[in-house]
């Protein structure tokens, strides 16, 4: 037997809608207020007085620690220096392993990285990416006794390389049969080479041939396959929903380029008068796009 039908009384359907509504708009609220409070991201960073800037620290020239002051320094940290003093703030340079760099950017640990990033298509789904502030290949650096002149060569043999970088997958679409093995940094996969745990050592060009030059007398046993795997545009990482900051770093870049800063910052590091020697820059902070 179906229950009566009662009609409800018109102060009790006001007052549940009342209800909802005051139930309803502080969480509709609350469910905004991260995203309107990282909106001015860089109210936040003046107010706190500090740029939080996550770098490698393992990738000389663009970030290592220097053996007389024990601080790091190299090309990222010279590019996050530029940006702090745009927001008239004091740079905090915080060291990040490759794998962490985009987890600790997204969590909020550190405000921008400049930490040898590559700019691709997947990242930028992610977060948002700076002007290119280089410009790079990847290389294979092997032993001379394993006979390897080519990268078709190291089908069916072991590479090793640093651990979440866009290092694995380049040498994987190149050479689909490689073993590769990784590592937390790219100087602990060195060193795997340097102790026969592997015939190749994969990495960006600039930090193979800074690697290669401090090999000393030892050069003679290992050389860099002329082929390159990719070329890579690295740039710094932003969170996605920081344009005004985006903004500020890129007028950064451009104003660094426009005064000949930008040219002298290169020159200091990878120049003649560095172990790297390079004579000519061959790109720009000019344009944030990539092909692909």
């Amino acid at each position: 037997m179906a229950a009566a039908s009662v009609d409800t009384p018109p102060f009790v359907l006001q007052f549940a809608a009342m209800i909802r509504i005051t139930v309803l708009v502080p969480l509709l609220v609350f469910s905004l207020t991260p995203a309107l409070a990282k909106a001015d991201q860089i109210a936040d960073i003046r107010k706190n007085g500090e740029l939080v800037c996550g770098v490698l620290g393992t990738d000389e020239p663009e970030s290592f620690v220097d053996p007389k002051s024990r601080k790091i320094i190299g090309y990222d940290v010279d590019l996050c220096e530029a940006v702090a003093r745009k927001l008239g703030v004091k740079p905090q340079i915080r060291q990040l392993s490759v794998a962490a760099r985009i987890p600790e950017l997204l969590q909020g640990r550190v405000d921008i990285l400049a930490a040898s990033l590559t700019h691709t298509k997947e990242r930028e789904s992610v977060i948002a990416f700076s002007l290119t502030t280089f410009v790079t290949g990847q290389k294979v650096m092997v032993r001379r006794d394993s006979g390897i002149r080519s990268l078709a060569q190291l089908a069916g043999q072991r590479v090793v390389t640093v651990k979440g970088g866009t290092q694995e997958p380049n040498v994987r679409k190149a050479v689909p049969r490689v073993e590769v093995v990784t590592f937390a940094t790219a100087p602990q996969a060195f060193v795997a080479l340097q102790q026969r745990k592997a015939v190749g050592f994969v990495n960006d060009e600039v930090s193979l041939l800074d690697a290669y030059a401090k090999l000393g007398d030892a050069r003679k046993d290992y050389a860099v396959l002329e082929e390159s795997l990719s070329t890579e545009s690295l740039a710094m990482g932003l969170r996605k929903n920081e344009p005004a900051l985006k903004v500020l770093v890129d007028d950064t870049l451009r104003e660094l380029e426009k005064s000949g800063a930008a040219e002298k910052l290169f020159f200091k590091w990878f120049g003649p008068g560095t172990r790297l020697q390079f004579e000519k820059r061959n790109f720009k902070f000019e344009t944030d796009r990539i092909a692909g």
